[in-house]
């Protein structure tokens, strides 16, 4: 097949659209990623690991596709299933205090339980199986896990490309905000609302001195490797303490 260098074929700003000059995608992801446009099932990969994150067999969490690896953490007795006081547990093992580890157990789980289970009768319980996650994407959001579950390095990498204004391997709460009206899709209040509540609460325990949001960090979302990191650094904080 001819490869077509015509410059107009290969542009990704368009001038009738000021918007695609604002929010640059980055065309030099195959240099530090192979395959960049490709999902990945089980690792989550950037420009600075092109691997993903080693340290996932460790924990067991190499077989899982990238959403799965997201919820595990939460999963406490590793049954596959994840109960609101398991959230609990694992909100506030990540940081967050009480009454917030308390809403947020029983927030999600009311409204993502059902759409997991195996059958059609509800569960008073509010389980969330993992190995029906997928079914949980909503609208809205960055676009990094497809509809598998699956993780896109290109999608990733385009959140910063487009919203870093400060820098390019971190964001500001309001380069968070933006991003978040960015990816907003029309008449989907759910989506809006659900997607600010997530990056807001992972601000909140995982910022940095200054009050950015790191590259690392947003990507240990993805994986679930963050929340292993925030546990295990509040339980050395503890450990120190006594």
């Amino acid at each position: 097949m001819e490869i077509n260098d015509d410059p107009v074929a290969m542009a990704t700003v368009a001038p009738m659209a000021p918007v695609t000059s604002k929010r640059h995608v980055r065309t030099d992801l195959e240099s530090y990623i192979p395959k960049p446009y490709m999902a990945r099932a089980m690792v989550a990969p950037d420009m600075e690991h092109p691997n993903g994150t080693l340290d996932h067999q460790a924990h067991g969490l190499s077989v899982l596709q990238q959403l799965q690896q997201h919820v595990a953490f939460f999963d406490q007795d590793n049954d596959g299933i994840v109960y609101p006081w398991e959230t609990y547990t694992g909100l506030r093992a990540i940081g967050f205090n009480a009454p917030i580890s308390l809403f947020g157990g029983l927030f999600f789980h009311l409204l993502l339980s059902y759409v997991t289970l195996p059958g059609y009768i509800p569960s008073l319980l509010l389980p969330i199986y993992i190995e029906n996650i997928h079914k949980c994407k909503h609208p809205s959001d960055s676009g990094t896990y497809d509809t598998e579950g699956r993780y896109m390095p290109v999608n990733f990498e385009n959140m910063f490309s487009k919203y870093g204004g400060t820098a390019q391997d971190k964001l500001t709460l309001r380069e968070l905000w933006n991003m978040t009206e960015g990816n907003r899709v029309a008449l989907d209040i759910f989506g809006w609302i659900l997607n600010k509540v997530e990056w807001g609460a992972v601000y909140i325990v995982a910022k940095d001195e200054e009050g950015y949001l790191s590259k690392e960090a947003m990507r240990g979302v993805f994986d679930g490797s963050l929340f292993h990191n925030l546990a295990n650094k509040n339980e050395s904080k503890k450990n120190k303490m006594l």
